[in-house]
């Protein structure tokens, strides 16, 4: 098979889903561009603002890509590209962008609330308390698994490292000038948008090697990265978004699309013909060293690059507080998860193409980060453009290489910082649902009367701490438990996604819409997630691998206890009528 042709395929076939099955989903779900979105109506400033659909939709998918559709895939091909690839196609067009889609319509229609203010309103206070704890709980994973990759990238090449830094400086004097000092959008983007790619060389000219610099081992690096990021993260997470978020993401857009380019078009004139097996079986195993099983671990595995219940995240924390205008919900929502399922077929394709058998790819990815191997291989596409520019084949593919490391670790930290708001979010709203007065737990927070206590616990500051904390332990604790981290994250990620298609669903029987749209890609979600989750908990019980038991017997829990409450809701609702 060439890559190319699946390249084309793939690309062909989202847009098919776009322009027809997102339009249907629009109509049913009833999007009304005149009708006035909560950045309008509750505009404060710091997390409700307007913002330019351009700006908007380069928040909302440098926040939701990250490295999510690179490493998920990359390690998913364990089991052979063919099946990865029906699955990010499949899973896009009709799950994961249907998910984000109607899960930034519902947060808008609630007021730019959270979707588990959406679950409060139908299954009450209980059902909010275990989604808001299963998501938070989530946004945990999240941020430490996201940390340690950039961390780990950090210290395996030092340039990035540099360019990041300078990268986030850049976005905060990006903000000041188009927020403050009305600098027009265009303007500060022809001179702010050259300056970042120069970054790249700047990044390769003085790199910030910290094993050199300060004698430290990579061991003892990574660790400080981590608790440097950490820092990063409670900061970008309780500014406002105008200073950091929004510039940051903009401008991460352009590198973003710079970086698809360069890859689709690297595919383009390398047309490589994919090498590791098409179907590598039903059982494999892959990074983690231990035989999985196609089903479900292939469906979670992909995560991001097919369905995320971090986008919901996303999509009803940040990007419904932003969005100007309803009509905007398609291309934000839809046309970005079909963009990251492009990002994650180009990623399979540098792994398939790049390794010459099943065997040479097993040991790169049980020896190399999955981040890596993506630059590493897609680059090695571009070498044939630079030559024609009389570019050195070793001095192209060290351009190439850092110009993908940069553009992935800018993504990732989008996702740390977004993902840390986001827990914030959720934290606050967790304590809301334990007002000092009498009520349902749905109150507007601005009405909620706390004690002494609950202020403390509440404030933006104590919270952000609290996550920023947890991930530290999570990754500082044990460093080499902390390495499959990912399984666990995107298992709880896709009961995520299964738990939001639940709570769509019960709205879509309240508003007498055709429920069938979220309730067979639910029960999908739910039956993979939930296997995986139970195989991790086996599975870390016979290792006694205390870090993943307690996860995955955790979030397990919470799971469980909140998809059983959603029947008994629904059938005393039957009884009752």
């Amino acid at each position: 098979m060439n890559g190319l042709v699946l390249l084309l395929i793939a690309s062909a076939c989202f847009l098919g889903g776009y322009f027809l099955y997102s339009r249907f989903l629009g109509k049913v779900l009833g999007v009304d561009p005149s009708r006035e979105t909560p950045a309008h109506t509750r505009r404060d400033g710091v997390d409700y603002i307007p913002a330019h659909p351009t700006v908007l939709f380069g928040h909302h998918f440098a926040a939701i890509a990250g490295a999510g559709p690179i490493v998920g895939p990359v390690l998913a091909a364990e089991f052979g590209w063919a099946s990865v690839a029906l699955w990010i196609i499949i899973g896009c067009i009709f799950i994961g962008a249907a998910h984000d889609m109607i899960a930034l319509f519902l947060s808008v229609r609630h007021g730019g609330e959270s979707i588990g203010t959406v679950i409060g309103e139908v299954l009450g206070k209980p059902g909010r308390i275990l989604f808001l704890l299963f998501s938070w709980s989530a946004l945990v994973l999240v941020l430490a698994e996201f940390t340690r990759q950039i961390a780990a990238t950090f210290v395996a090449d030092p340039a990035i490292a540099t360019a990041s830094l300078l990268f986030i400086a850049e976005a905060i004097v990006f903000g000041i000038c188009v927020y403050r000092l009305r600098m027009p959008v265009l303007l500060a983007s022809l001179i702010f948008v050259p300056v970042m790619f120069a970054f790249v060389w700047v990044g390769n000219v003085l790199p910030l090697d910290v094993c050199a610099i300060m004698g430290m081992s990579k061991e003892a690096a990574q660790a400080m990265w981590t608790v440097v990021l950490l820092a990063y993260c409670f900061l970008a997470s309780t500014m406002p978004v105008w200073l950091l978020l929004q510039p940051r993401d903009y401008l991460n857009a352009y590198l973003l699309y710079a970086m698809m380019a360069l890859g689709f078009l690297g595919v383009f004139v390398a047309h490589p013909t994919l090498h590791i097996d098409a179907f590598a079986g039903f059982s494999a195993v892959g990074r983690s060293g231990v035989q999985e099983l196609l089903f479900p671990f292939l469906f979670v595995t992909v995560a991001c690059g097919a369905c995320s219940g971090f986008h919901a995240l996303v999509a009803s924390g940040t990007s419904a507080k932003q969005l100007d205008n309803e009509r905007s919900i398609r291309p934000i929502a839809y046309g970005g998860m079909l963009l990251e399922g492009v990002l994650a077929i180009i990623a399979l394709i540098g792994v398939a193409g790049t390794y010459m058998s099943q065997k040479e790819y097993v040991a790169a990815v049980q020896s190399m980060e999955p981040v890596q191997m993506f630059a590493s291989t897609v680059a090695g596409f571009c070498v044939t453009i630079f030559e024609k520019f009389g570019v050195a084949p070793d001095v192209g593919k060290r351009i190439a290489e850092s110009f993908m490391l940069l553009s992935v670790s800018a993504f990732l930290m989008t996702t740390v910082d977004a993902g840390t708001r986001l827990a914030r979010f959720s934290w606050q709203e967790l304590m809301d649902c334990f007002p000092s007065k009498k009520g349902n737990g749905s109150e507007p927070v601005a009405s909620v009367r706390r004690s002494p206590a609950l202020g403390f616990f509440h404030n933006m500051y104590v919270g952000t701490t609290i996550v920023c904390a947890l991930a530290a332990a999570l990754l500082l604790g044990n460093p080499k438990a902390a390495k499959s981290l990912w399984t666990i994250f995107a298992s709880a990620n896709q009961l995520l996604a299964s738990l939001t298609l639940l709570a769509a669903t019960l709205w879509f029987v309240r508003s007498r819409k055709p429920c069938w749209l979220t309730l067979v890609p639910m029960c999908f979600m739910l039956s993979v997630s939930s296997y995986a989750l139970i195989s991790i908990f086996v599975s870390a019980m016979g290792a006694g691998d205390w870090m993943r038991l307690g996860a995955s017997g955790f979030l397990l829990l919470v799971a469980i206890a909140l998809v059983l409450f959603t029947l008994s809701k629904m059938l005393g609702r039957r009884d009752r009528a």
